[in-house]
C-alpha cells in the first residue's frame, strides 16, 4: 500500500532524509517515531506529493508519487502538523467546500458530511463558525476533511500535537475506529505510549535515517537484552539478595525492605529465566511473584537512539 525505495531528500549539503526503505501493507497502522527534525514531516510531505524527492522513489497503492501525483492524491487523506482553516466558514460549510473540491455531488455531500461529523464527534458543532472551535475540535475537523473523499490511506502528521489529555483521548478513539474500518494509516506522534496502543508496526527515524522498524513487540524483544526482573517474597529478603547476586546472569540487585521486594537486571533468555526461578524455589526462597518489567515505546525509543546527537 505504501512503499519507499532509497528515498532521499537533500537541501544543499544537508540531508533531511537518507535512503529510506519502508513497506506498509494494506490495513496496517504504522507509527513513525522520531525527534523534531528527524525526517518524519519530510517523508510525509513526499508521500503527499507536496515535496519532490532528491532521489529514490515512493509509491502509494502502486502509484508513483513523483509521476502519478493526481492518482496518489485520490487515494490519500493528508493531515499536516500545521494546517489552515477558513475561519469565515461554519463547520458544515468547511467540509462542503472540500467535498466540492473533490468533485463530490451536492446530494452525496448532504449525506456524507453529517456522517463525518458524527465520526469525529462534531455533530453538535455543525453550524458553529470554525474560528470558535477549540484546538481539539479543529484537529478533528481537519481529520474529517482528510476523509471527505473516503481515501484508502491516511497520512497523519502529529494529529494529537498540542491537545489536552481529553482531546488526545478523543482523537485516539477516532483513530481506533478508522483502523477498524480497514484504513491504512501512517501516523507520527510524540505521545509514544498512545502510538504503541494504536499501531501494528513502528519505525524509528533519527537524523533522516530509519534505525529500526517492525512490530512494537518485536522491537521491544530485540532491545530487552537487559531485562528487569521484579521479585516479591514472603520472607528472607536478605537471603534472596545474596542468592541472586551470586548468579552470573544477574546484576544491579536492588531491594525494597518495606515491601519485601527486590529487582535486578537479567541478561539471559527466557529458558534461563525459567531455570533461575526454579533454582530459586529449590533453594528454599519464599517467592510470591516473579515478573519481568514490560518496556514501553518511550523505553524503546530512548534505547534505540542512545548516543544519537539530536542537534
Amino acid at each position: 500500500m505504501i512503499e519507499t525505495i532509497n528515498l532521499t531528500k537533500r537541501y544543499g549539503s544537508f540531508t533531511a532524509l537518507n535512503d529510506l526503505n519502508l513497506k506498509i501493507e494494506k490495513g496496517t497502522v504504522f507509527g513513525f517515531v522520531g525527534h523534531n527534525g528527524a525526517g518524519k514531516s519530510t517523508t510525509f510531505s513526499i508521500l503527499a506529493t507536496l515535496l519532490a524527492p532528491t532521489s529514490g522513489a515512493a509509491f502509494v497503492n502502486g502509484y508513483n508519487v513523483s509521476t502519478e501525483a493526481k492518482e496518489v492524491r485520490n487515494h490519500i487523506g493528508y493531515m499536516p502538523d500545521f494546517f489552515g482553516v477558513y475561519d469565515q466558514f461554519k463547520t458544515v460549510e468547511y467540509l462542503d467546500f472540500y467535498g466540492a473540491s473533490y468533485g463530490i455531488s451536492p446530494a452525496e455531500r448532504q449525506i456524507l458530511i453529517p456522517q463525518l461529523l458524527e465520526l469525529v464527534n462534531l455533530s453538535n458543532k455543525s453550524d458553529v463558525y470554525v474560528d470558535l472551535l477549540s484546538r481539539g475540535m479543529k484537529q478533528r475537523l481537519c481529520l474529517a476533511r482528510s476523509l471527505i473523499h473516503d481515501p484508502e490511506v491516511l497520512i497523519l502528521d502529529e494529529p494529537a500535537s498540542g491537545l489536552d489529555p481529553r482531546a488526545r483521548i478523543e482523537m485516539r478513539e477516532i483513530l481506533k475506529e478508522l483502523k477498524n474500518m480497514g484504513k491504512t494509516i501512517l501516523i507520527s506522534s510524540h505521545i509514544l505510549p498512545e502510538l504503541a496502543e494504536m499501531c501494528d508496526e513502528i519505525g524509528v527515524i533519527t537524523n533522516g535515517e530509519l534505525v529500526a522498524s517492525g512490530s512494537v513487540a518485536d522491537i521491544q524483544e530485540q532491545l530487552q537484552a537487559n531485562k528487569i526482573i521484579n521479585v516479591k517474597l514472603a520472607s528472607d529478603l536478605e537471603k534472596a539478595v545474596l542468592f541472586f547476586e551470586d548468579h552470573h546472569r544477574v546484576s544491579t540487585v536492588t531491594k525494597n525492605p518495606n515491601r519485601d521486594m527486590l529487582s535486578f537486571a537479567f541478561t539471559g533468555n527466557d529458558e534461563e529465566q525459567i531455570a533461575l526461578l526454579k533454582k530459586a524455589l529449590d533453594h528454599g526462597l519464599a517467592i510470591l511473584s516473579f515478573s519481568q518489567e514490560e518496556s514501553n515505546l518511550e523505553d524503546v525509543f530512548l534505547e534505540i537512539t542512545k548516543g544519537v546527537d539530536f542537534a
